[in-house]
């Protein structure tokens, strides 16, 4: 099962066909994102963490979703150059996604199981729901939308430990 993770497949913004298998053996920061929610300016915080730490391992993953309020409602051209423009987003951005549902993604499907949400619910509440996954996936820890980047370096830096 761990094996969804890096081989399911997705595409990135542009279109290209991937797979996370790139980024097997990594802190991966995953989280389901949106263009206009009140959580948006998170991107900059997304996007510090993945400044000061991409070189020692960390990988912020961004996926685009517009379950929650419609509030992704944008084409991926246009979500890309949100980010772009408003938020100097360098960290990948995937093709937007479905986060809960028949239609979840097996990424997001896998990393429900692995982490629960509040009360052992497996659905995720809201936009820019954080994951943080260890590099040997011995570890996956779920942070709610209210929770900004910045709280959690202490956790990174500690998974970072471990490569």
């Amino acid at each position: 099962m761990t094996d969804v993770l890096f081989s399911a497949p997705t595409k990135t913004i542009n279109g290209e066909s991937t797979t996370l298998e790139p980024y097997k053996g990594k802190t991966l920061l995953i989280v389901n994102t949106a263009s206009h929610c009140g959580f948006t300016p998170q991107y900059a915080g997304l996007e510090k963490l993945h400044q000061k730490f991409s070189n020692d391992g960390l990988v912020v993953l961004g996926f685009p979703c517009n379950q929650f309020g419609k509030q992704e409602s944008g084409n991926h051209s246009e979500i890309q150059e949100f980010c772009q423009i408003n938020y100097g987003v360098t960290f990948p951005i995937f093709e937007k996604i479905d986060v809960n549902g028949s239609g979840s993604h097996p990424i997001f499907t896998w990393l429900k199981k692995q982490a629960p949400g509040f009360l052992g619910t497996k659905a995720i509440k809201w936009n820019f729901t954080k994951f943080l996954v260890a590099p040997d996936l011995s570890e996956v820890i779920r942070y709610s939308s209210k929770v900004p980047p910045s709280k959690i370096t202490g956790k990174i830096e500690e998974f970072l430990r471990k490569l």
